[in-house]
């Protein structure tokens, strides 16, 4: 028998602020999250613009200097859930029965650019010894793990933009199986290093645009390419009679996941939009409900030109003329893209649209496109009060991932 998966802890690091309330806070309001890089040179760089975290601190100096950035806001985001789910390992759970699936697109990037630029300016003996652990892609797991003593399944996954969404969903099916009570699940970006910031704009994907207001613009006729963000986005999943047992607050329930693969091109979405539509019917498949029972999609929604038609024609198919109907939103528009972390922080978002009947904007879209006409939510946020929300994200190599949650009753 499947068993229920429900939500009882948050916590997010993003450019709209540094906990999960004001990142909420900050998707409501419509704020903007983006402005002049700061943690680079930017007259080197072809793009000047992104979504940095601001005044952020990580809560030991010393046990900081052993992780790379995007470590450092994984680890916050997920003592800031798990805190508020009240779990304690050794305690109210079994700490071989709590997991953590983290994910990372680039990982410790920042780290790896520094030390390389060290070993050609003062010599390979001077590469730091803790660089290999700093860097590598399951650090992210481990390193939560270590601080939570959580020793179920610790796995990292990697699948570009749609980690936070894979780990959440591959989470999901872990506690739904059987195999662990609770997990610590989301993903980690820190990508503002020289060398990867300019890979991203040579490939011609970054908005060249200067004003913050019409850099990240999902949806809009004039979009250009999206806004590099960073942060990290963590959920607590609990096995429903296990969270009931110890009077967890609930705030929703995982309902569906779907997870499928475009296999077209190692950048570009499949121009049908195909894939993604497989990703959506599979996740509301599982989730055992109809497609007009969606009251809010938070789009993958980056600002490029294809993906946000691909992404359009694949709910047209999915939802047919219901599409319609549906509020989709882009988050972006304010947040930037922060790649791997970008789907845990959306389902945050999805989480809090649930909890507060009220549906995030996308900002910045002032130019309607006639193929792109869906209701995108433009400028203001709307009240509305959804039962079932769907997630989306769309990663680089094809990967599409798809999370349904439902409102807990």
């Amino acid at each position: 028998m499947n068993k229920r998966v429900v939500i009882t802890g948050i916590g997010a690091v993003t450019p709209l602020g540094n906990n999960a309330a004001d990142s909420w806070e900050g998707m409501k309001s419509g704020k903007n999250g983006i402005g002049k890089i700061t943690k680079l040179d930017s007259s080197k760089q072809k793009v000047k613009m992104g979504a940095e975290v601001k005044d952020f601190a990580y809560r030991d100096k010393k046990e900081g200097r052993r992780m790379d950035l995007f470590s450092q806001y994984g680890v916050m985001a997920a003592l800031e859930a798990f805190e508020m789910s009240g779990l304690v390992s050794g305690g109210n759970i079994d700490p071989t029965r709590l997991g953590v699936y983290a994910g990372s697109g680039i990982g410790g990037v920042m780290t790896l650019e520094n030390e390389v630029q060290k070993s050609f300016e003062r010599g390979f003996g001077r590469v730091s010894a803790v660089m290999v652990p700093m860097i590598i892609g399951n650090i992210l797991a481990g390193n939560i793990a270590i601080i939570l003593k959580a020793r179920g399944s610790a796995l990292d996954i990697v699948t570009a933009c749609s980690c936070g969404t894979n780990a959440i969903g591959e989470g999901w099916r872990a506690i739904r199986h059987g195999y662990l009570d609770a997990i610590v699940a989301g993903a980690a970006e820190a990508p503002f290093a020289p060398t990867c910031f300019a890979g991203f704009a040579n490939m011609t994907a970054l908005s060249k645009r200067e004003d913050p207001d019409r850099c990240s613009t999902p949806f809009d006729k004039e979009r250009d390419g999206f806004v590099m963000g960073e942060g990290a986005g963590m959920i607590i999943l609990e096995e429903f009679e296990h969270a009931k047992a110890r009077n967890a607050k609930i705030y929703g329930e995982v309902a569906g996941y779907g997870s499928s693969c475009d296999a077209y091109h190692i950048t570009a979405p499949e121009p049908s939009g195909k894939g993604a539509a497989k990703s959506m019917e599979m996740a509301i498949a599982e989730a055992g409900i109809r497609p007009d029972e969606i009251g809010y999609i938070n789009a993958h929604g980056t600002g490029t030109l294809y993906n946000d038609l691909c992404e359009t024609k694949a709910i047209k198919d999915v939802f047919g003329s219901a599409a319609y109907d549906i509020p989709v939103s882009s988050t972006k528009s304010m947040t930037g893209h922060m790649l791997g972390a970008a789907g845990s922080v959306e389902a945050i978002a999805c989480i809090m649209a649930i909890n507060d009947g009220i549906i995030p904007p996308t900002i910045n879209l002032n130019v309607p496109d006639d193929e792109l006409d869906l209701d995108y939510v433009p400028g203001k946020s709307r009240g509305k009060q959804a039962t079932c929300v769907l997630s989306n994200s769309l990663g680089f190599g094809g990967h599409n991932g798809t999370l349904i949650f439902r409102k807990y009753s």
